[in-house]
């Protein structure tokens, strides 16, 4: 079952669950909402600091959030939000089940 979703893991040393809150209202569309071409969002507390996942339609779908909201964000800088770019690693990913 191969699909074209991308899927996308940052990592943030020390990240906090309020850094986390303020980031992703200063970059995501509205409370319980999803930038276009997200699909899917978890986040949570992990060793050393905090984990976000998400799962975009396709690589050019990351691209565009990436490029025109998040790293414009993160270079203004976000009050409260998280200080320096995180740990990424992304998944050409082979299989998405609900």
């Amino acid at each position: 079952m191969a699909t074209e979703a991308y899927g996308i893991v940052h990592f943030f040393a020390g990240g906090t669950r309020e850094q986390y809150d303020a980031s992703v209202a200063a970059v995501h569309p509205g409370d319980g909402q999803l930038p276009a071409g997200q699909i899917f969002h978890a986040a949570g507390p992990s060793e050393g600091g905090w984990t976000i996942m998400a799962v975009h339609e396709s690589q050019e779908s990351w691209e565009t959030f990436r490029d025109g909201t998040l790293l414009p964000r993160f270079n203004e800088g976000i009050d409260g939000g998280f200080t320096s770019l995180p740990e990424e690693t992304v998944i050409d990913l082979y299989t998405l089940l609900p």
